[in-house]
């Protein structure tokens, strides 16, 4: 759909700059929109992603063009907001890592360099493969579905049709169906924009689910700069009821770690604390009920 020419903007480029851009703003707003009819299945895909990563599997990203760019900055962000190790984030990208920067022609066909690369990466069973593709049917994006769901691992498929070669190959098929593009075929508009949206939405929820977020705040993230050295502060604060400086000595004595903090300012020794987070699966929410009052210090 992606490709079909839509009649209302043949004229775009005689429009004026002002009249042109709010018809593209409001293509972008039916972008987002598109993704409401998509939730049950993401849903689904995020309590299955949830689950396998849990286990300690790898996520895995793979497309091409504008699709694997959008997932690069997904994956990228992880580590920083939600302490997510950076090698259990892996990209299968059509033509390497140089075609995020520059086109490589022909990439987006090659099914062959896909299996080598899901082979090379030894994705198995304790994986989950997203794969992304505006059309549902690269050639690279479908073969690397297909090869990673054959070696056990967990497959999901964004897609712009409902039944395309991606959706069939993928155990959690994803329907983005933002149709034609305001500049024909350029995906890079409303297509890549429902793609972040859903992206977004599905790796957040699974690290909401994973205990990386607690009440809203992310108490995972890394205080790599003063802002979020503020940042890891104010919550300590907030989640201990302590002051500015309770909230520094627990972060101190914690290395830095919002949620061990947490348990720390609350009056628990560091053993406890640390104790407490390995005993509920680093899961704030369940360490704060479950944590011996006895364990906490004078």
């Amino acid at each position: 759909m992606s490709e079909a020419a839509d009649p209302r903007y043949r004229e775009l480029d005689l429009w004026d700059d002002r009249t042109a851009l709010s018809a593209l703003w409001e293509a972008q707003l039916a972008a987002v929109a598109a993704v409401g009819p998509a939730l049950p299945a993401i849903a689904s895909a995020v309590a299955a992603l949830a689950a396998r990563l849990a286990g300690g599997g790898r996520l895995v990203y793979a497309g091409a063009g504008t699709s694997i760019r959008v997932a690069v900055q997904d994956g990228s962000e992880l580590g920083p907001t939600f302490d997510w190790p950076e090698a259990r984030v892996l990209y299968l990208i059509a033509g390497g890592e140089g075609a995020l920067r520059q086109a490589v022609e022909g990439a987006e066909d090659d099914a062959a360099a896909a299996e080598a690369q899901v082979a090379a990466a030894g994705i198995g069973p304790a994986d989950a493969v997203i794969g992304i593709a505006a059309s549902g049917r690269t050639p690279f994006t479908v073969a690397a579905v297909r090869a990673a769901r054959a070696a056990g691992a967990l497959t999901i498929g964004l897609a712009g049709t409902e039944v395309c070669p991606l959706s069939q190959a993928a155990e959690h098929p994803v329907c983005l169906a933002t149709g034609p593009e305001a500049v024909a075929g350029s995906t890079r508009m409303k297509a890549g924009t429902a793609q972040k949206v859903a992206l977004n939405l599905l790796s957040t929820q699974t690290m909401v689910r994973l205990g990386r977020v607690h009440a809203g705040l992310m108490v995972d993230m890394r205080p790599a700069n003063a802002k979020l050295k503020a940042r890891a502060r104010g919550m300590v604060m907030h989640l201990a009821g302590t002051d500015a400086a309770g909230a520094e000595a627990a972060l101190d004595a914690a290395g830095g770690r919002v949620k061990l903090a947490v348990l720390i300012a609350l009056g628990l020794t560091v053993d406890a604390a640390m104790r407490a987070l390995a005993e509920n699966d680093d899961v704030l929410r369940r360490a704060l009920s479950r944590a011996p009052k006895t364990e906490r210090g004078s």
